[in-house]
């Protein structure tokens, strides 16, 4: 029985650093793509604007800095003994960073879009994307911390 065991959390341990990195990577890959469209759609109308609109794809890019962190933390812990317990304290931490950062993902990437065409029209709007940006920033950041305190535990 203590080897079926040890085999599960070895096997649930393995999926951890997956769902760190590679979740919050595709929601940095929606996010970045989805602002990249609204950029290109914005240079057309107004091209001047183009270096100022690529804040969202650099907001995006960090989300998945995020889950390397946890990734890389999480693989640090790699050894012969690994408790059930353990394996299941980083298997919620890689989904904590993993699925907070694919709504962070998604949520700058439909902002970024809309907000970098409004800007296009309206220069005021600015500001108001940069603020919902930071709001849908801070979602990943939540799963990051939430991620940093149960891989250490």
């Amino acid at each position: 029985m203590m080897g079926f065991i040890h085999m599960t959390s070895q096997v649930i341990f393995s999926t951890s650093p997956f769902c760190a990195a590679a979740t919050p990577a595709l929601g940095a890959a929606y996010g970045t793509a989805k602002s990249g469209t609204g950029i290109a759609a914005m240079s057309v109308m107004r091209p001047e604007l183009i270096m100022k609109s690529i804040i969202p794809v650099v907001m995006a890019g960090i989300i998945a800095i995020y889950g390397l962190v946890v990734a890389v933390l999480i693989a640090n812990n790699i050894s012969e003994k690994v408790t059930l317990y353990k394996s299941f304290l980083h298997l919620g931490a890689g989904l904590s960073v993993g699925l907070s950062g694919l709504a962070a993902g998604f949520a700058i990437g439909i902002v970024g879009d809309a907000g970098v065409r409004g800007t296009a029209q309206q220069p005021r709007l600015f500001v108001g994307m940069i603020l919902i940006l930071i709001f849908a920033e801070v979602l990943g950041l939540y799963g990051l911390i939430v991620a940093l305190i149960l891989s250490t535990k």
